[in-house]
């Protein structure tokens, strides 16, 4: 005898079909996805692969990105052009505040948007593969942070000149490469001593602020 189904048990809702993603919505799902793909496996890995996780045809992800170089540009803007923050630049010029003030503040905002394993494992893959996504990224870091931040102390000295000289960008590398690196220990080696990050960029600040006259001084003489 076939039993009568239970008019009180619970009933799945039915199944909502999958909304059809537009040419942009589908073109942005790739990159997110290349962007943890390069992330894990580093740039030797093939877009075949990535197609394959993707779970689409090769030819499919060449529509979006025409090629591989094409799909790392796009992962170098969104990792790393499109994270920066316009205020950033003119927080590092307001000279209506303390500059190390400024420095410890902008310090705090950066690492807050580069201490992620996504940012930090592509960097370093693209070091090793030599991918130029580093040279691009650094470009970009002297240009934005370590120059501005040297006109800045150069102005509150009372300099004429405002350019920096070759000795003072290496000095100002030297401070905000230990900050950076503090992360690469914190996140990729996990061999951080200290789980303080306040306290990292304000030693390397202090320090870099104590030296930069004598080393400005050496450089000029």
């Amino acid at each position: 005898m076939t039993s009568e189904p239970d008019p009180t048990a619970p009933t799945e809702p039915p199944k909502q079909p999958r909304r059809r993603l537009s040419s942009e919505e589908r073109r942005q799902e790739f990159l997110t996805k290349a962007i943890e793909f390069f992330a894990q496996e580093g740039f030797e890995s093939s877009t075949r692969e990535l197609a394959r996780r993707l779970g689409v045809t090769q030819p499919l992800l060449y529509r979006y990105f025409p090629s591989k170089s094409d799909l790392i540009a796009e992962v170098y803007d969104a990792v790393y052009v499109k994270r920066w923050q316009d205020e950033w630049g003119t927080l590092l010029r307001d000279r209506s505040r303390p500059l190390r003030e400024r420095l410890v503040e902008f310090y705090d905002a950066y690492t807050e948007v580069v201490f992620h394993n996504d940012w930090m494992r592509i960097f370093l893959f693209s070091g090793l593969k030599g991918v130029d996504i580093n040279r691009r990224y650094m470009q970009l870091v002297r240009e934005r942070i370590l120059e501005p931040i040297l006109q800045e102390i150069r102005f509150d000295a009372g300099l004429d000149s405002l350019d920096p000289s070759d000795e003072e960008v290496e000095a100002a590398w030297i401070m905000h490469g230990g900050i950076y690196y503090y992360g690469v220990r914190t996140l990729i080696y996990e061999v951080s001593i200290l789980n303080n990050k306040s306290f990292v960029i304000e030693t390397a600040i202090d320090s870099f602020l104590l030296q930069i006259p004598s080393i400005r001084d050496a450089a000029s003489n």
